[in-house]
């Protein structure tokens, strides 16, 4: 059966402002909560690693269309293409056919894959390397792979009613950020997160320093125009370097791309986790309908703890 999903150009758009230097990448597919494919996670990359070099671009603006930031990577697709060899390569932009993917069963089947989100090239952790000026736009969801890209960004800026976390600490238990995760929210709210699988409400995440601002919905975008422009106008492009060459230096003091890597080898391990009883496991969940075994194992939980918008707002 063919892919219906959208090609990439349609999922990441892109455009540019020569006049002000300010570029806007816009993830576009608000009916799924802007999951992005995997070929839409290599536009990305590419599109941020154009912009490094485009003397056209001071500051990006990431946002969302619609009523969210995003939910995350396209875990059905991720599920589908867990057992292809060509889907992980493609991922891996491997074009060569005749090279053969490691077989299922191997502890290289997954940690190919999960050394490879700590590549800048992949779209995980490309704001890290970016040596221009990143501002996310947060609103509703901000969960998974969006969640990384407004813990790597320079500043957010979020509505009051957006959500931040990672789905996967409660259905895996590990993401490729989570080193990062622990400087930027700091150790004790960061393990808050981890252990209770909750997602963390605007207000909390400004507490604990996460965000620059918060502002009611209707003023997001208007704000996050206002602080572009303000950056743009500031410094020239050359002193931005500079400063972001001098800020990664000081990340790499602290161990970033280290603590990427070592994400990546324990989230490679995390398949190995047996369950205590009636756990959700994801490769069950998947076997059963992944909607409705999240949907089920959301209600366990007390409303405030649910990551759905929806079963938050139910009792019981």
């Amino acid at each position: 059966m063919p892919d219906k999903r959208p090609p990439p150009e349609e999922i990441i758009l892109y455009a540019k402002d020569p006049a002000t230097k300010i570029a806007t990448i816009t993830f576009n597919r608000p009916e799924y909560l802007n999951a992005p494919t995997s070929a839409a996670r290599l536009r990305y990359a590419d599109l941020l690693h154009a912009a490094n070099a485009d003397d056209d671009v001071k500051v990006v603006v990431i946002r969302g269309a619609g009523d969210d930031f995003g939910s995350g990577a396209d875990l059905p697709e991720v599920m589908e293409g867990a057992d292809s060899s060509e889907f992980r390569l493609t991922e891996l932009r491997v074009e060569d056919h005749e090279v053969r993917y490691p077989p299922k069963g191997s502890f290289r089947h997954g940690a190919t894959i999960g050394a490879w989100y700590a590549n800048s090239q992949a779209g995980n952790r490309s704001l890290q390397e970016f040596k221009k000026i990143s501002i996310v736009e947060a609103k509703g969801y901000c969960y998974g792979w969006h969640f990384y890209q407004a813990a790597d960004a320079d500043l957010v800026i979020a509505s009051d009613d957006a959500l931040f976390g990672h789905p996967s600490f409660r259905y895996f238990g590990w993401g490729p950020r989570m080193w990062t995760w622990v400087q930027t929210m700091g150790l004790r709210k960061f393990q808050e997160m981890v252990f209770t699988g909750r997602p963390f409400t605007a207000a909390e995440m400004f507490q604990c320093n996460f965000l620059n601002k918060v502002v009611p919905r209707d003023q997001l975008e208007a704000v996050v125009d206002k602080y572009a422009l303000a950056c743009a106008r500031n410094r020239p492009t050359d002193t931005i370097f500079m400063q972001k060459a001098f800020f990664e230096l000081v990340k790499q003091y602290q161990g970033e791309y280290l603590g990427s890597l070592l994400s990546a080898l324990f989230e490679s391990m995390g398949g190995a986790a047996t369950p205590d009883g009636d756990d959700l496991m994801l490769g069950d969940a998947i076997d059963s309908g992944l909607a409705d075994a999240v949907k089920d194992n959301d209600s366990k939980f007390p409303p405030e703890f649910r990551l759905s918008k929806s079963n938050r707002t139910k009792n019981g």
